[in-house]
C-alpha cells in the first residue's frame, strides 16, 4: 500500500511537474552532457597563441621555414575612416595621378622581408609593433625572415606571436653570403685598407659588403618568396608615424607602380667611384634594356653623361618581384657584379636599386609615398600637411622631417624630373 502523504502531494502536482519529476535524472544528465560536449568544443577550437606558426625544416635546400596556417583573422576588416566622404588625400597622391583603393577584403600576393640576425630582436620587436599596429593588423599580410645562420627558437616564438599573417623564416644559401671566386683577394684587401685610411663607414667591413649584395641580387631568390608579386622591405629598426589607411600592396598593383620609395638622398661618392662607369657600359652593350620614358633626370644632371649620386632611400622599398625577377634587372646585376664593384669598393644596394629602377622601368612606375611618417637612423619623413597627419594620427614632428630639403635629399629632383608639381610650403624647407 502507498504512501498516503505522497499519493496526496501527486494529486496536488500539475502533470508537467509530474513529468519533470519522472524524467528528472534522465534531463540532469542530458544537461550535464550538453555542458561537457560544450567545453570540449571550446578547449579544441581556441587558438594557440602561435596560431601563425608551423615548423617545416627543408634541410636538403638549406632552409628553415617556418609557414603559417591560413589566416584565422580573416581579411575583410573595412576602413571607415577610408569610406568617409572628408577622407583626405595627400597633394603629391594628386600630383602623381594615383587612386587610394578601398578595402575590399581583397589581398594581393605580398609580404613584408626583413634580413635579420638572432641578436636584433629586442630591436626588431619594436619595428614590427609599428608595421602591426600602423598597417598590418588591418591585412594580415605575411612577414619573411632571412638571417644567414639558423633563427634561434626565441626569435621564432616572440615574433611568430606578434605577426598577424604567416610568418616564414629562411637561412640564406651560403653561396649567396660569400666572396665569390672571380674576385681577387689581394686587390680586396688593398681596397679594405684603403677605405680604412680614408674612414669609410664600413670601408673594411666584409658582412657588410656581404648584405649589400645580397640586397641587390639575391634576396628576391629565395624560395619563400616564390608566391608573391610584391615586397616591402622592413629593416629592425624603423618607426612608422602614421596610419596607413589603404593597402600599400593593392596600392602598387592597381595604379600599375613597380617601385615605391619614401626617401631619397645622396650617395657617399667614395664607395660607388666606379659604378656609373660600369652602368655605362652595361646601357652600351645592352640598349634593348633601357627604357625610353625612363627617369635618367633623377640619377644624372647631364643627360647619363655622370651619376648625380640621387638615390631611394632602400630602407624603405615597397617593389614589384617581377622587376627584380625580370631579365632586364637579372643581366644588370649580373653585370654589376662581375665587376667586383661590391667588394673591391663599396657599392650599396640602393644606389644599385635605384639606378636599375631609374633605368629600366617607365618613369610613370616610380612612386613616392606620402602621409606614411617613417623614420630610420638617421633620416625622416613627416607629411609636410598638418590635415593629413591629424587625420592619420601621426606621432612625428613635422619640424624633423627632411623628407624635402634642397640639400643632401633628392625628393626634389624625382618630382622634376617625373614632371610632377610639388606640394605648397617645401620652400620653407632649406
Amino acid at each position: 500500500m502507498g504512501n498516503p502523504n505522497f499519493e496526496h502531494k501527486k494529486r496536488l502536482m500539475p502533470k508537467s511537474a509530474l513529468l519533470v519529476r519522472k524524467y528528472q535524472k534522465g534531463i540532469r544528465a542530458s544537461f550535464i552532457g550538453f555542458v561537457i560536449m560544450l567545453t570540449l568544443v571550446f578547449v579544441l577550437h581556441t587558438p594557440s597563441p602561435a596560431h601563425n606558426v608551423v615548423n617545416n625544416t627543408n634541410v636538403e635546400n638549406g632552409i628553415n621555414n617556418v609557414a603559417g596556417s591560413a589566416d584565422l583573422y580573416g581579411s575583410s576588416t573595412r576602413n571607415n575612416a577610408r569610406l568617409s566622404d572628408d577622407y583626405l588625400v595627400p597633394f603629391t597622391d594628386k600630383s602623381q595621378g594615383i587612386v587610394q583603393p578601398l578595402d575590399d577584403g581583397i589581398k594581393v600576393r605580398a609580404a613584408m622581408v626583413t634580413l635579420a640576425r638572432n641578436r636584433d630582436l629586442w630591436e626588431l620587436v619594436k619595428t614590427i609593433r609599428h608595421v602591426e599596429d600602423r598597417f598590418n593588423h588591418r591585412y594580415h599580410y605575411d612577414w619573411v625572415f632571412l638571417n644567414d645562420e639558423p633563427f634561434s627558437d626565441e626569435f621564432k616564438k616572440v615574433t611568430g606571436a606578434l605577426i598577424s599573417g604567416k610568418v616564414k623564416y629562411g637561412v640564406i644559401p651560403k653561396e649567396h653570403w660569400s666572396i665569390p671566386s672571380f674576385i681577387d683577394m689581394k686587390k680586396y684587401e688593398e681596397a679594405k685598407q684603403d677605405f680604412a685610411d680614408s674612414g669609410v663607414p664600413y670601408g673594411t667591413s666584409t658582412t657588410y659588403r656581404h648584405m649589400c649584395r645580397y640586397q641587390s641580387g639575391f634576396f628576391w631568390q629565395s624560395e619563400l618568396l616564390d608566391e608573391y608579386e610584391y615586397y616591402w622591405r622592413v629593416d629592425t629598426d624603423i618607426t612608422i608615424f602614421c596610419d596607413i589607411q589603404y593597402d600599400l600592396f593593392k596600392f602598387m598593383k592597381v595604379n600599375n607602380k613597380k617601385y615605391g620609395f619614401i626617401l631619397s638622398v645622396s650617395e657617399y661618392e667614395q664607395t660607388i667611384r666606379s659604378l656609373w662607369k660600369t652602368v655605362k657600359d652595361f646601357s652600351k652593350k645592352f640598349p634593348k634594356y633601357i627604357n625610353k620614358n625612363n627617369l635618367m633626370g633623377f640619377v644624372s644632371d647631364d643627360n647619363g653623361e655622370t651619376y648625380n649620386m640621387c638615390h631611394f632611400w632602400s630602407n624603405f622599398e615597397i617593389v614589384s618581384l617581377d622587376f627584380y625577377r625580370s631579365e632586364a634587372y637579372r643581366k644588370y646585376f649580373e653585370y654589376l657584379d662581375n665587376s667586383g664593384g661590391f667588394f673591391y669598393e663599396r657599392w650599396g644596394d640602393a644606389p644599385v636599386h635605384s639606378i636599375a629602377a631609374s633605368l629600366l622601368l617607365d618613369k610613370s612606375e616610380l612612386h613616392f609615398f606620402d602621409g606614411l611618417g617613417f623614420h630610420h637612423p638617421d633620416f625622416y619623413s613627416c607629411p609636410i600637411e598638418e590635415p593629413i597627419r591629424l587625420q592619420n594620427k601621426c606621432t612625428c614632428d613635422p619640424e624633423a622631417d627632411s623628407t624635402w630639403l634642397d640639400y643632401y635629399f633628392c625628393t626634389r629632383q624625382f618630382f622634376k624630373a617625373a614632371g610632377y608639381k610639388m606640394p605648397p610650403g617645401i620652400d620653407k624647407k632649406k
